[in-house]
């Protein structure tokens, strides 16, 4: 029988009398907004399939986000990131406050725990479920499949550039894209493991722009063509990052996976999400793949549906399958996705909040119920 045990400090869920090798500590940060409503659900269904697949889940949950900020000043501390190194991964809801200037907590917390844990890929699914419509006329699941891998901790996002003369006539503003061979090399040989192992495809496609950003982009090809004589297995492809864009809409199913830069991969996985439905389906990780990986749901805090048991927990319930699939537990993962392709069939009307039919915690009862 599973034992749900809430504590000021932890959660734990394991199998009564069983003694398992295979034990978690997941660190969770419910964050802002809808984030702790997602993230409930989100844990309901992890201690199902965890029941079922007899392996144990420690959640301990930390107090981030906005309402601490405006509570006590503080965003992240840094006795706080020592002790998120010592988890096996992170789960997170949303973080954005309306209260909080925009930029305070995305920066404080979501890039600096990228950065301070070395999440160097960010990962991004893109596909279309069942019965979720999508604004691409004419085009299936089996034509959105696809998986976006973004460089996720260099670039123009690392910060680096400065003002001169700021607020005159003769201001200059310069911002720096950082791009290292370290950096890139195994951004892209995480992306060839990935689509050798991914499925039949075994295609890598190259998002970039070589013929305006001649420095950081020759870096990019040149280490993407020695890559490929490591992997004669894998097809290698390049399209600039207008032309991914049209595709995305034109031709997704052209896409197994797809290798980009920190900007680039900002925005077209945005445009992913929306080719597969929407935010309420998009889910990602933040993969350390020797350290400490980070989950969560795309689509924000959402607060003006913060505790009116509307928003849609299922891109928090993929994210937590990703997280499964990346600590090792495939099967477990395998079973949520299908159990959410299930629900998606046969109980959503629509993605939208409000508009799903149920509420939240019906929603995750409706997958709970697919899996045990």
């Amino acid at each position: 029988m599973l034992i749900s045990e809430e504590c000021s400090e932890n959660q734990s869920l394991e199998l009564n009398g069983v003694n398992m090798s295979r034990k978690y500590s997941i660190a969770v940060i419910g964050g802002d907004g809808t984030g702790p409503e997602v993230i409930r659900e989100g844990i309901k269904v992890l201690g199902v399939v965890s029941k079922k697949f007899q392996f144990a889940l420690d959640f301990h949950h930390y107090d981030l986000g906005g309402e601490r900020y405006l509570r006590t000043g503080e965003i992240l501390p840094d006795s706080v990131v020592d002790e998120l190194r010592k988890h096996d991964a992170i789960y997170l809801g949303a973080i954005g406050h309306p209260d909080v200037t925009p930029g305070i907590l995305e920066k404080g917390i979501l890039l600096r725990m990228r950065f301070e844990l070395d999440q160097y890929v960010n990962l991004r699914p893109v596909k279309l479920y069942p019965n979720v419509e999508t604004p691409i006329r004419n085009k299936t699941p089996e034509d959105i499949d696809f998986v976006v891998v973004r460089e996720n901790t260099e670039g123009f996002y690392v910060g680096s550039g400065g003002f001169f003369k700021k607020n005159t006539q003769d201001e200059i503003a310069i911002q720096e894209s950082i791009n290292t061979r370290k950096g890139v090399e195994r951004l892209l040989r995480y992306s060839f493991d990935l689509a050798r192992n991914r499925g039949t495809r075994k295609k890598l496609t190259l998002c970039g722009k070589t013929n305006v950003l001649t420095y950081a982009w020759d870096l990019w090809m040149r280490t993407f063509k020695e890559l490929s004589q490591e992997y004669p297995d894998v097809e290698t492809d390049y399209a600039h990052v207008d032309a991914i864009c049209m595709w995305f809409v034109k031709n997704p199913e052209w896409f197994d996976v797809i290798a980009t830069d920190n900007m680039f991969g900002d925005i077209i996985t945005d445009l992913g999400a929306m080719i597969q439905g929407g935010m309420g389906i998009a889910a990602g990780g933040n993969i350390n793949p020797a350290g400490v990986s980070m989950f969560e749901p795309i689509g924000g805090s959402a607060p003006k549906y913060t505790g009116k048991n509307v928003i849609n927990p299922l891109a928090c319930i993929l994210a937590g399958a990703l997280m499964l699939d990346t600590l090792g537990e495939r099967e477990a993962s395998k079973v949520i996705e299908e159990s959410v392709s299930q629900t998606l069939s046969k109980d959503i009307k629509r993605l939208e909040a409000g508009q799903m039919g149920h509420g939240t915690t019906q929603v995750g009862d409706l997958v709970c119920g697919r899996i045990s």
